[in-house]
């Protein structure tokens, strides 16, 4: 057993609410730049004291629709402005928000609303709105995020009032994860879980990124994953100047405009930036002299590592920096120095490449459950490999069985209304259990070695159950057993084994797998299932496997249970045809 800690830097005091930096700084700076809005006519800007009074407007109409101090409200919608409006502006009263992913099924979220009994929701497009109002009839209230609340008689000082209300230990937010059962549980996390999280976040391993002039970031993420949220509320606290895109495709033109000096993302998103300019090189004919410029990149970070580049390495490095590295930093905005990446896995080349390359990427760690992060490399400090260090006041321990546990204020407050399920993860000391599996350095450094749970984290960085979609596949009567993979690939897909019982008599498996009207059949099994979930967590591909899985072939246990990492290995060949990109 290994435990590392590192102390608190900054504390919060018990009348602290989330909203309160966001008055404070437009009495003490009303006109300091705090974001700047996507419009066609550039990035106009909005004061602190411009975004107060916004948020003032939409919590005066929320207390005039009776929303009142612990009362949840939903919020559906895409990465933008108007998303950081209103999770302040419920924060400013008291309010608690629950987010909802925008490609959320109508079941999802029906489910999300029911269990939260949210009194009222925004939601941003017409078919949000359409699916809110299926899945919740019984809403007392629906609004458009960009739209204008009836305010009533409510004051300024009314608002003011229920701020002061607010304290560091009162529900903040109710954000749904993933479960193996299929019903998300809601982690309960407080104003003091966010802030704590953030300012020792900001004084310690990424105060660095906030020295520079102008500090700014582009949010693309959606907001409803806590990892943006987080990064959200860092800003605020910063002071540095953020800005939303709502539409992954438009990343690329966002970053030259809006020019940031800082990043986060997942690690699909910084394979995505590789692959597109190592097309672009090989498209224009330079792809030999791009692939060495690779190689240089990660030759120079690895070497870095290890006491310093040689001067050969040094100048071949400074060659290519001119004829490559310079033109991937411009196509970023051309301030862009540093990245966060976290969700899943980034890889050892890329991390390599990116720091060679002049934009060093920190890879962190943590759950929802952990308020995002509970480790995080650092400016100065960054082992690529690993997922950094604790953060301040945060004590990492590795268990006798190799699982990672967590203890400190990030930690949430439990599952909402699920105290079997919080009993299953916080233990009696108070350890927080992760359901994975990594190793502690003598540096306390966390290396993530595998995880105990079964929920797959696609190369997005998204959280996906398998046992819903595996159970509505079985459903089928053609199939026998489904398993779905995923963990850290760019899409979800699924092994599906036919039922040798429900097959004609004479009839193989072989002769079958690719019968037009079996694959039919199969592809409807799919479609139902994926009908369940939000687009990120559907099925993209299948392939029906030559043989059932079975206790007798050692791929289920006695109790039937798929051993995922057994089928994973027998049957890698069929995997990498179904990831492979030509197929």
């Amino acid at each position: 057993m290994r435990e590392y800690s590192v102390p608190v830097l900054v504390d919060v005091p018990a009348s602290a609410g989330l909203a309160d930096t966001v008055f404070r700084r437009a009495e003490q700076e009303p006109g300091v730049v705090v974001m700047r809005r996507k419009a066609e006519s550039g990035w106009p800007v909005v004061t602190a004291a411009e975004f107060r009074d916004q948020v003032v407007e939409v919590a005066k109409g929320l207390i005039a629709a009776g929303v009142e101090h612990g009362d949840r409200v939903a919020l559906m919608s895409r990465t933008r402005y108007e998303w950081t409006l209103v999770d302040y502006a419920i924060w400013t009263i008291g309010a608690v928000t629950v987010p909802v992913y925008e490609t959320s099924s109508v079941e999802q979220i029906r489910w999300i609303i029911a269990d939260s009994a949210a009194k009222a929701a925004f939601v941003e497009l017409d078919a949000h709105e359409q699916a809110v109002k299926e899945a919740a009839p019984e809403l007392k209230a629906l609004w458009r995020v960009d739209g204008t609340l009836e305010t009533g008689g409510v004051t300024e000082a009314d608002v003011e009032a229920r701020r002061k209300q607010v304290t560091s230990a009162d529900l903040a937010t109710v954000v749904y994860t993933s479960g193996t059962t299929g019903r998300p549980k809601g982690c309960r996390i407080t104003h003091d879980n966010l802030l704590f999280t953030a300012l020792n976040v900001l004084r310690g391993p990424l105060e660095p990124m906030f020295a520079r002039k102008e500090p700014a970031a582009l949010l693309f993420l959606p907001l409803a994953h806590i990892f943006a949220r987080m990064i959200q509320v860092v800003l605020i606290e910063a002071g540095a100047i953020m800005a939303h895109t709502p539409n992954m495709k438009n990343v690329a033109p966002d970053l030259q405009d809006f020019q940031p000096t800082f990043l986060l993302g997942v690690p699909r998103v910084f394979e995505k930036v590789y692959n597109a300019a190592e097309q672009k090189a090989i498209s224009g004919g330079k792809g030999k002299i791009f692939a060495r410029a690779a190689d240089v990149a990660v030759a120079w970070s690895k070497a870095e590592s290890s006491g310093g580049a040689p001067l050969g390495l040094r100048l071949q490095r400074a060659v290519f920096d001119k004829l490559v590295y310079a033109k991937l930093r411009a196509a970023t905005g051309g301030r862009l120095s540093a990245a966060v990446s976290g969700g899943s896995a980034l890889g050892d080349r890329l991390g390599h490449f990116f720091r060679g390359v002049g934009i060093e990427v920190f890879e962190g760690y943590g759950l929802t459950e952990t308020s995002a992060p509970v480790s995080v490399n650092m400016p100065g400090g960054n082992k690529i490999g690993t997922v950094g260090k604790p953060l301040p006041g945060v004590t990492l321990r590795i268990d006798d069985n190799g699982e990672i546990l967590a203890k400190g204020r990030n930690v949430f407050h439990g599952y909402w209304k699920n105290e079997e399920a919080t009993a299953e993860v916080i233990d009696a000391d108070g350890w927080f259990h992760t359901g994975d599996v990594g190793e502690l350095d003598a540096d306390g450094y966390l290396r993530i070695t595998g995880r105990m749970k079964e929920i797959l984290v696609t190369a997005a960085g998204k959280n996906v159950a398998p046992g819903p979609l595996e159970d509505a596949l079985r459903a089928h009567p053609l199939v026998s057993q489904a398993m779905i993979i995923g963990d850290g690939r760019p899409f979800v897909a699924a092994l599906i084994t036919l039922d040798p019982e429900a097959l004609p008599e004479g009839a193989t498996v072989a002769a079958l797998k690719s019968d037009p009207e079996v694959l039919a059949q199969i592809q409807g099994a799919v479609d139902r299932a994926n009908a369940m979930v939000s687009k990120a967590e559907q099925i993209k591909k299948f392939v029906i496997l030559d043989a059932d899985i079975t206790e007798e072939s050692g791929h289920l246990t006695p109790t039937l249970k798929v051993k995922r990492n057994l089928v994973m290995r027998d049957f890698a060949g069929e995997i990498e045809a179904l990831y492979d990109s030509r197929s």
